[in-house]
């Protein structure tokens, strides 16, 4: 049985839920700051940490690009992207100089600045902290969930596209998740058909229920599918609330409903 962690930084964290998939490019960024948001409206004060340090995207997303972090006797303090600051972020994106400014380290800095994001962000009390991650199964994973695994609960939120070649290669997360012992929250198919903004009609593009038949196989629970929806993309593009900005988009009854099924499961999947 393995000690509990020593009070810290995340010591006010209740649930800790890692975003990841095996491939680059199925919209993890995107999943997310929108499961920040949705869980955001369900009433939690949420915190998100972008370990993806050589694409920090997630400042723009939230339109908080060129903030400062600043530092308090506990460490940094993380990026408020709200009045009420219920939502906080912490990226690499805020500690360069250029945003443009490429991040050429090799595996041991990267390791070393994700275990001290994980022990010198000071985020108070949250009830969510979501960590989006890199593509992968390597270096920066290992380090983020050796970092947090002795603060519980821990679980995997893993995102996929519906095309085989796409699950094929998540599949192998799904099989990391097993091997490092991260329990699984559920599997969420992005990019699940084009949401038409004419006609309201979704075209199956790539194909179809791959993300369900994933999730189906690995015995874990299937969340939903999000399409394309040209709103969600100009939201995340120019840093609006998708939630508020386009509530008759598509996509916004997905993300909530997956929000709230991540949030129902929480006590039984991550006790």
């Amino acid at each position: 049985m393995e000690a509990a962690a020593e009070p810290g930084n995340l010591a006010g964290v209740r649930h800790i839920i890692l975003v990841l998939s095996g491939k680059g490019g199925v919209g993890k960024s995107t999943i997310s700051t929108e499961l920040a948001l949705a869980l955001h409206y369900e009433g939690k004060k949420v915190g998100i940490l972008d370990i993806d340090l050589c694409g920090p995207s997630i400042p723009r997303m939230l339109r908080a690009q060129g903030r400062a972090v600043h530092q308090c006797d506990r460490g940094w303090v993380p990026v408020f992207v709200d009045r009420e600051q219920s939502i906080s972020l912490m990226s690499v994106g805020f500690l360069l100089e250029n945003p443009d400014e490429a991040v050429v380290w090799r595996g041991p800095k990267k390791n070393a600045l994700i275990k001290q994001f994980v022990s010198d962000v000071a985020w108070g009390e949250l009830d969510c902290l979501v960590v989006d991650t890199p593509p992968g199964t390597s270096d920066e994973h290992m380090a983020v969930v050796e970092a947090l695994r002795p603060y519980r609960p821990l679980g995997a939120l893993v995102v996929t596209t519906p095309q085989a070649v796409s699950v094929g290669d998540v599949r192998r997360e799904l099989t990391f998740c097993k091997k490092t012992g991260l329990q699984v929250v559920g599997v969420v198919e992005n990019m699940s058909g084009f949401a038409c903004p004419h006609c309201a009609e979704c075209t199956s593009i790539f194909s179809k229920g791959g993300g369900e038949d994933l999730a189906r196989l690995a015995g874990v629970p299937f969340l939903g599918s999000v399409p394309l929806d040209p709103e969600l993309t100009r939201s995340l593009e120019e840093g609006h609330d998708l939630t508020q900005e386009f509530p008759k988009s598509p996509a916004f009854p997905v993300l909530t409903s997956i929000a709230r099924k991540i949030l129902d499961g929480l006590p039984a999947t991550l006790s």
